[in-house]
């Protein structure tokens, strides 16, 4: 089974390469409290299709170089992108409590 993990471009200036940052949130064992890990992985990106500030899904690979461990399997969501907001809900208006 390849690692996966979601991350965000942080540079794309070398050829065939980007830069993902890795985020992830563990709790301290003797403070219990959660701090944020991050982790900058060099990965292969041979088409060029990721950009600084996109999301992308990135897999374990084969060793491409000394410090290459990973690919880009697909960009998640472009930068500048608006987030999907979940579906709202409906509120209960005073008038109608009101009412009853």
């Amino acid at each position: 089974m390849k690692k996966r993990f979601e991350g965000r471009v942080v540079s794309d200036k070398m050829q065939k390469t980007v830069v993902v940052q890795i985020e992830r949130r563990v709790m301290h064992p003797l403070y219990k409290k959660y701090i944020t890990k991050r982790k900058k992985l060099a990965c292969h990106d041979p088409k060029e299709i990721a950009r600084e500030g996109d999301w992308v899904l990135i897999e374990e690979c084969r060793p491409i170089s000394k410090t290459k461990h990973f690919r880009v399997v697909k960009v998640l969501r472009r930068a500048g992108e608006e987030v999907p907001e979940p579906e709202e809900v409906t509120e209960i208006s005073e008038e109608t409590s009101e009412e009853q």
